[in-house]
């Protein structure tokens, strides 16, 4: 009978060098893996690999060496084990997330509950091209948010107030971007809001808490990190709103439908039909 290797291909078995044997791909969402799916994994590698397993680059777990003839086997002990075969090819990849605020004392925003609603929403959607998320909690930007077609970053949006205010100039020295001023003679400090990109560096290192801030989605469009090397794109103010995140997301994916050759990426179909027509649709959303 002939082998599709094509279909194995876009259900997460990818051809080895060797005959007939396959690296297959597990799924991933936001790097978690329960300890029993691990043990899981340990038992399907040693049963039908080489007793090892390859971590991949975005969070997720390959194990080489599976034979054809073991295929609907391996598949089966993996669902009864709670793990998932992943995916490959055209369509939404495996989600990226690094800890978040859920453990993470830098974290903004819950990464891994974002990672698993998009999964639910987006994982596997069939599109022109491969289509990659991924989430990072702050601007340590641990997960790299913009290497992504669709990057989303914890931000906070930065407000002063002089109550509290000693007019020390911290907040001054450390913003990465010269956004503030702190004019201690006039009993003020500035921020060049046009320059923020919502690190709250600003907020960390004030001693008298005369900074707050509201935590939200920094976001950016277009990375790509493969042949070609594109760092995502922000145009965007920092979202707040969770349900708005979905929306942004939508629009999105319905413009690369739209726009998108078979086989373009993302980045490479802006560049062709022009960002300003993506810029335009996303801000129709807020």
């Amino acid at each position: 009978m002939a082998v599709d290797y094509k279909e194995l291909k876009k259900g997460g078995f990818m051809r080895q060098r060797q005959k007939d044997h396959f690296s297959m791909r597990l799924k991933s969402v936001g790097g978690h893996f329960t300890a029993a799916q691990l043990g899981t994994v340990q038992k399907v590698a040693e049963q039908y690999g080489k007793g090892y397993v390859h971590l991949t680059s975005r969070q997720g777990i390959e194990i080489p060496f599976i034979r054809l003839e073991d295929i609907d086997t391996v598949k089966k002990a993996l669902h009864e084990g709670g793990v998932s075969v992943g995916v490959c090819g055209p369509r939404v990849r495996t989600i990226t997330a690094c800890q978040g605020c859920a453990v993470c004392a830098s974290g903004l925003i819950d990464t891994q509950h974002l990672a698993q609603e998009f999964d639910k929403r987006y994982g596997g959607r069939e599109l022109p091209h491969k289509f990659k998320f991924g989430f990072t909690g702050c601007h340590n930007n641990c997960l790299k948010a913009e290497e992504n077609d669709f990057g989303v970053k914890g931000g906070v949006e930065p407000k002063w107030s002089s109550d509290s205010c000693t007019f020390c100039g911290v907040c001054e020295a450390v913003c990465p971007e010269k956004a503030i001023t702190v004019k201690a003679d006039e009993g003020k400090v500035v921020l060049d809001e046009s320059k923020c990109v919502y690190c709250g560096k600003c907020i960390k290192s004030c001693p008298t808490d005369a900074w707050q801030g509201k935590a939200g989605f920094v976001i950016s469009f277009g990375g790509l990190y493969g042949n070609r090397i594109a760092i995502g794109r922000h145009f965007l103010p920092i979202v707040f709103e969770e349900e708005k995140l979905y929306e942004l997301v939508d629009t999105t994916l319905a413009f690369f439908e739209k726009y998108a050759k078979p086989s373009e990426r993302f980045a490479n179909c802006l560049d062709r039909v022009g960002w300003d027509k993506l810029e335009e649709e996303v801000k129709k959303v807020l």
